[in-house]
């Protein structure tokens, strides 16, 4: 069903990068949602009014809400493929960041109405009326929302939409609310246990908790994320398979909006080849990473010794020593120089974000003790800095 309606509605739905593809698929997923929304609003509000249940007629109300944030999601998909402007260079992709942060206050919103009028529910009990053909209905509703939830992250994931997987998120988490409901009216018709507020109550929550996970998946882009582990993968090995690269360091992502990003790298370049031969690579390289990962990438060369014996042999004393001190070290922009009474090796020393200041001084004494110790005559001039990509524990 999914893929028969991306592909009857979007026109030239594999190019997911383009941002006019991109609003086609956000009109697709919004339009969908104020569709089903509404409907299941309809028939629960109906099934909450004649079953006199609290819960019910509050879970219609929330696909209202469901139905309100698709037309945000529309907006703000729309708004986001606004281009460059003088006073946006960058664009206005961040805007979907900021449509679905609506949406998650939006969920928020309803979820403590939720729970104002259960709580009244529980102090003042009402009588409820049972039928299975509203069971019925419900359990409908879980099956539209379960399929609607998975849609959503579907089209979300395909083009990397924050305000789709914050719908799928609240979609998921209306099932589980709904699937509360059903549960207090079955033990109502089968125990004659009212138990409408308490659930209701339940649900609330949930709701809640599910706005503001929303929220918080949302606000990370906005703040600044790390980078990740995958998407440093590609970037640095796109770098490094031109020729003329000998290594990469010090990248760092800007987000934008979804497909709106800038970066920054280190690019290591033999220090013997003519500047201006690695300087028409490092062009060249740029140009290729705006044409084929629509990334506009500027490039910092570091030119590096590559036929010296002596510094690679210094350069693979030190990695060894960092890898025994601990094995999440690494380095870059080794290099020597010589002075009268010693000799000086200088690079930058990449520690784990967990490290506080004072294990990143305790880190780089031992590393310079151990390093010297090893190459009599040296002294080790060390920067600790760390990586702007993200570690995930495995």
């Amino acid at each position: 069903m999914t893929e028969f309606l991306i592909r009857r509605f979007v026109r030239n739905y594999d190019q997911v990068q383009d941002v006019e593809v991109r609003t086609r698929y956000g009109a697709l997923a919004g339009m969908v949602g104020i569709c089903c929304n509404i409907l299941l609003f309809i028939a629960k509000l109906a099934t909450g009014i004649f079953a006199n249940s609290i819960s019910v007629m509050a879970d219609a109300f929330n696909n209202l809400s469901d139905a309100a944030s698709s037309i945000i999601g529309i907006v703000g998909v729309k708004m986001a493929e606004k281009p460059a402007d003088e006073e946006h260079p960058f664009g206005h992709g961040r805007i979907e960041y900021i449509a679905a942060f609506i949406v998650a206050f939006l969920v928020i919103e309803v979820g403590f109405s939720l729970f104002k009028t259960s709580f009244a529910k529980i102090r003042n009990p009402e009588p409820m009326v049972f039928q299975w053909m509203s069971v019925g209905i419900l359990a409908l509703s879980v099956g539209v929302k379960l399929w609607l939830g998975m849609f959503n992250r579907k089209l979300g994931k395909r083009i990397d939409s924050k305000v789709m997987m914050a719908t799928a998120a609240d979609s998921l988490g209306d099932v589980a609310a709904t699937s509360a409901t059903i549960l207090s009216m079955l033990i109502f018709g089968l125990l004659e246990v009212n138990v409408d507020g308490i659930v209701g109550l339940a649900v609330s929550v949930v709701v809640m908790i599910a706005g503001v996970n929303i929220a918080k998946d949302t606000l990370a882009p906005l703040i600044g994320e790390a980078i990740d582990p995958e998407v440093y993968r590609e970037i640095t090995r796109f770098v490094e398979s031109y020729p003329g690269i000998v290594g990469t360091h010090d990248l760092i992502v800007h987000n934008y909006g979804p497909g709106r990003s800038m970066a920054s790298i280190h690019a290591e370049v033999p220090s013997e080849v003519n500047v201006e031969i690695s300087h028409e690579i490092i062009d060249q390289v740029e140009r290729d990473a705006q044409r084929k990962m629509h990334l506009f990438l500027v490039i910092h060369m570091d030119p590096i010794e590559t036929q010296n014996e002596r510094v690679e042999n210094f350069r693979k004393i030190s990695e060894e020593t960092i890898s025994q001190v601990d094995s999440r070290l690494s380095l870059h922009d080794f290099r020597i120089v010589d002075g009268k009474e010693h000799v000086n090796l200088i690079f930058d020393l990449v520690v784990p974000r967990d490290y506080t200041q004072e294990m990143k001084s305790q880190v780089k004494r031992k590393t310079a003790d151990l390093i010297q110790g090893k190459i009599p005559g040296s002294l080790c001039m060390i920067t600790v800095e760390n990586s702007y990509c993200a570690e995930k524990n495995d």
